[in-house]
């Protein structure tokens, strides 16, 4: 017999860690500085502390559906939360930055299982009639992480150490493991075999194309650990997409792309997402370090990008049936070229919030309209 668990708690339950995960993300921008300061890590090795996280996280999290469909979608989602939860005991535990990267990794990895079965397991707990409402406040959840991570992280870091900004993922995570036990279900899949060469060649070959684009700068353009890193990493994902098409298992299954919605809205995304979360990254180091801004001055300025996203997206989504997502993508993404192109023209050393403000708006609600 099915036991009847209130909606709200499958909610609280499936949101809680989204929102563990999607705060880490953001929040660790804000210490960058911090680090630099205390563990004297240089530009490159801040680069590694932000790539590593979203490189784990997007290798894996392909084959964390796979496997939860295979061993149990509950299963994995608790195990991506305690692999979430050490690993920041250790990031926060890390006395130089090669340590603190390693460890960004493997967080990575445990938000590569939480944030694809979230929302697998809320729709498998939810009735139909309200799983709209659920998915819709699951999302809004997540993107109060995304929102609140500079503000939080300076504020953490401004009144405690960077150190704190990983401490907090451990009260999160040891709460969130019980309730995940007793409020979802664990659902299975079809039960395919797990891609693993798919992974090492998408994973191996993002991160050399990373290397190179990382190492660009420091190394030279022109010299070999460059361009092998640039060569290897195009050459590797060459070789994952030709495994794609012949595969009977694929990570990746190629005929998704023959739909012009699909690839366009991916292409979107990686742009999207290229152009927005690598602003911030240089954005946040430039108040803090350039203009000699708090952690929390740097976080409360860049509230009015982080925030607005929380209340367009769900106009956004009101709006959608009536004048088209196409036309929502294309402005948003106007709105937001034309907000970073305003903060690349008035970045200078004496601008003021009043000055930034129209590119955080602009920026802001363009991420909400996308």
């Amino acid at each position: 017999m099915k036991r009847s668990v209130p909606v709200w708690l499958a909610v609280v339950a499936t949101s809680l860690p989204m929102f563990m995960a999607t705060l880490d993300n953001l929040v660790v921008t804000s210490a960058l500085p911090a680090v630099h300061a205390d563990l004297g890590a240089s530009v490159e090795e801040l680069q590694w502390i932000t790539n590593a996280y979203t490189l784990a996280f997007a290798a894996l999290i392909l084959l964390a559906v796979a496997l939860g469909d295979r061993l149990g979608r509950r299963h994995l989602f608790i195990a991506g939360i305690a692999v979430f939860t050490v690993s920041s005991v250790f990031a926060a535990l890390s006395a130089d930055p090669t340590a603190l990267i390693v460890w960004r990794a493997v967080e990575g990895a445990g938000a590569a299982a939480i944030m694809p079965l979230s929302l697998t397991l809320l729709v498998a707990s939810v009735p139909d009639r309200l799983r709209a409402v659920s998915i819709g406040i699951w999302s809004g959840i997540s993107g109060l992480g995304v929102a609140l991570g500079p503000l939080v992280g300076g504020a953490v870091v401004e009144n405690w150490s960077w150190e704190a900004i990983f401490w907090l993922n451990v009260p999160v995570g040891i709460i969130a493991v019980p309730l995940a036990i007793f409020a979802l279900p664990n659902t299975r899949g079809a039960r395919v075999p797990a891609d693993v060469l798919g992974v090492l060649l998408a994973g191996l070959g993002v991160l050399g194309l990373v290397f190179g684009v990382v190492r660009g700068n420091e190394a030279g353009w022109t010299s070999g650990e460059v361009l092998s890193g640039l060569i290897s990493g195009a050459v590797l994902l060459v070789a994952f997409i030709l495994w794609q098409a012949h595969t009977s298992a694929p990570l990746l299954p190629l005929r998704l792309f023959r739909d012009r919605s699909f690839t366009l809205a991916n292409i979107v995304a990686m742009t999207f997402s290229f152009g927005a979360f690598g602003a911030v990254f240089i954005l946040i180091q430039f108040l803090q370090v350039v203009q000699g801004r708090s952690p929390l001055e740097a976080g409360v300025w860049t509230t009015p990008w982080t925030l607005a996203p929380m209340i367009v997206a769900p106009l956004a989504g009101i709006f959608a049936p009536r004048v088209g997502t196409r036309a929502l993508i294309t402005g948003g993404m106007v709105l937001l070229a034309g907000g970073l192109f305003w903060m690349a023209g008035t970045l200078a050393a004496d601008a003021t919030f009043l000055t930034l403000l129209p590119g955080f708006a602009l920026a802001g609600i363009g991420m909400g309209a996308v």
